[in-house]
């Protein structure tokens, strides 16, 4: 049985209203908020599954590209010339707002590649390789980018979740409760004076 240290006054019974309207207005946003968390965290997860599977590729045909020039080139002088390729420029790490989320933007320059070796030294394998790996480089900026996108969101739909729950299963219904014992008290007090008043009304009558 409910233990009620509220006072069943009408100013707690309109207290008591206006913080159910409240927390079901609460509840509602978190609900709303939860809905497009979760839309944007599956879109983001379906970015991921595409893009692992475009790494795993061109890796595949880089590694491929690799092994050729390796055998045509010479593993020595492919090492050699992959020294002199020029490596990843600096980039910066933004952030964007979802739902009051702040998950990450990778943003760096966009080069048009150069080559820092002469053509006669190397063959089109090599040439495919370099490019291969420098498209993959790429594609696991924007992996990371995506993969902890969904980790933020994962944990703020975690979090909202658990808020939203809070209110639908434990603040909401106290406070329905709290609603309708004060309700009932008042109901009875009501009751109560109107019977008092009319015992008062019938003994009044009979004196005079």
């Amino acid at each position: 049985m409910a233990v009620y240290k509220i006072t069943p006054t009408k100013a707690n019974l309109i207290k008591s209203k206006n913080s159910l309207k409240f927390a079901k207005k609460g509840f509602e946003l978190l609900d709303k908020k939860r809905t497009v968390l979760i839309r944007e965290m599956m879109s983001l997860i379906d970015s991921a599954s595409s893009l692992q599977e475009r790494i795993e590729k061109t890796f595949s045909e880089a590694y491929d590209a690799l092994k050729l020039a390796n055998i045509t080139m010479g593993s020595e002088s492919v090492e050699e010339i992959a020294q002199s390729i020029e490596k990843e420029s600096d980039f910066q790490i933004l952030f964007k707002s979802v739902m009051g989320v702040e998950v990450p933007m990778i943003k760096r320059e966009e080069k048009p590649f150069t080559t820092e070796y002469g053509f006669f030294r190397t063959n089109s394998a090599f040439d495919k390789a370099v490019l291969s790996f420098i498209q993959v480089r790429g594609l696991i900026y924007e992996l990371a980018e995506v993969e902890n996108s969904v980790y933020k969101l994962a944990m703020e739909i975690k979090k909202t979740q658990k808020r939203a729950n809070a209110l639908d299963k434990i603040q909401i219904p106290r406070y329905e409760s709290t609603i309708k014992y004060i309700d009932e008290v008042l109901q009875e007090k009501e009751r109560e004076d109107f019977f008092r008043l009319k015992r008062v009304k019938s003994k009044t009558k009979k004196k005079k």
